[in-house]
């Protein structure tokens, strides 16, 4: 076989390969997040008590947000896992890059258990408020532009989607940390904000809807549903 034609053999072997790779790597990141959704779902199931809502054990919360933040945050980070597979990163590298993203948004789930405790509409609405107004902030927009570009760590995109998608957590965190609707709304929202552009005509309006859900809240908690029930 002449030279020409084994390089030949050779970069299309490589290239199937590389699209092989890639083909299971988006299959299993997929049915990650659907055994994360099914587990997160399970363990909820029962514990929403709106604002009252309490976290349990250390070791069961961060169980559950675990399982809570692979069923949110992966769908959104499947760009960036496949940017990954196709710059040569073989599958040591891409569990790594998947785990160590993973443990970024652990670190936060630790965080909230410090910081939480069970508290009033109030409370809810007003860090609902300053939810929208996070969206609006150019930090914010800083950090969502860094989530689409390629990184050299799970760690380094991990801290820019937490950076991204916080103001987003902050409301599930306040309005129904165990509530399957609202992590099933901010889901969408994180996954949104992952693969669209930015456009103010988009952006803005979401941000005025968070803000106004945020005084619905404070103004008349009761018009929200599951947001008071056990008070």
């Amino acid at each position: 076989m002449l030279p020409e034609s084994k390089a030949a053999v050779n970069s299309a072997a490589m290239t199937s390969g590389r699209t092989a790779l890639t083909a299971a790597t988006l299959t299993a990141t997929l049915g990650l997040t659907a055994a994360s959704w099914v587990v997160a779902v399970q363990q909820m199931n029962g514990m929403d008590m709106g604002v009252a809502t309490r976290l349990g054990s250390f070791a069961s919360f961060v169980a559950l947000w675990v399982s809570m933040m692979a069923a949110m945050m992966l769908p959104g980070a499947a760009p960036a896992v496949l940017r990954r597979v196709r710059a040569g990163g073989r599958v040591r590298a891409v569990l790594l890059f998947v785990g160590s993203y993973l443990a970024v948004w652990t670190l936060v789930g630790v965080a909230v258990y410090a910081l939480y405790r069970p508290h009033g509409s109030f409370a809810a609405g007003a860090l609902a408020i300053a939810a929208g107004v996070y969206e609006l902030t150019p930090l914010k927009q800083h950090f969502r532009r860094c989530c689409r570009e390629s990184v050299r760590s799970g760690f380094q995109f991990g801290r820019y989607c937490v950076g991204s998608s916080i103001g987003l957590m902050l409301m599930l965190v306040a309005l129904g940390v165990m509530s399957i609707t609202w992590m099933s709304v901010i889901a969408v929202l994180v996954l949104a904000q992952k693969l669209l552009p930015s456009k103010p005509a988009i952006d803005v309006p979401l941000a005025l809807v968070i803000v106004g859900l945020g005084i619905l809240i404070v103004i008349a908690p009761s018009s929200v549903p599951g947001l008071t029930q056990s008070m």
